[in-house]
């Protein structure tokens, strides 16, 4: 049985809850939190990072700055319906997010969010997993598999699971470590 499709299902998986805590604000500037806000660029919506600069020249500070000032006041707009809850300053050249350090209430509530994330991604690996099990069980009682190798194949997916799931709380630990550090 060939179990490509379901790897690759599970590192998706992996790899979409790697990039939902890149958005996660833990007190240091990442410019990953602007991923998905966009501004109408002349009818289309287009991210910020496609028509400005961002850079991060300070721990607790993101500068933005377009190549074209008449979509500033755009951006500016875009940030505050944004719900990354951070006010843009707009000096009329470029806007400043400037990040206010976490206090430990909020630093636990990121966390308790992070940790649900996880778990969602662990139910989505847990699901393509299901999905494996069922095809072996379908295999077999068509007869193109034997009982042997339904087991065989159960035990094989049951050790994917485990490996994606070990990497989901890996990554989950660093992030933890992360917030409560900054």
């Amino acid at each position: 049985m060939d179990y490509t499709n379901l790897k690759e299902r599970m590192e998706k998986t992996i790899n979409n809850f790697s990039e939902k805590l890149s958005e996660v604000r833990a007190g240091r500037a990442n410019p990953a939190i602007l991923n998905k806000v966009k501004i109408d660029y002349y009818g289309t919506p287009t991210p910020i990072n496609q028509v400005a600069g961002v850079s991060v020249p300070e721990a607790r500070l993101i500068v933005i700055q377009p190549w074209d000032a008449s979509v500033l006041k755009e951006i500016e707009k875009a940030i505050l319906a944004s719900d990354i809850g951070i006010n843009p300053n707009n000096d009329g050249k470029v806007i400043r997010l400037a990040f206010p350090e976490l206090n430990e209430e909020r630093r636990k509530e990121l966390v308790k969010d992070v940790k649900k994330m996880a778990e969602e991604a662990k139910v989505a690996i847990r699901a393509v997993r299901r999905d494996g099990i069922e095809e072996a069980k379908k295999e077999q009682k068509e007869g193109n598999i034997t009982e042997d190798d339904l087991k065989q194949a159960e035990n094989e997916i049951q050790k994917l699971t485990d490996k994606h799931v070990e990497e989901i709380d890996k990554i989950l630990e660093n992030k933890e470590k992360e917030i409560m550090s900054v």
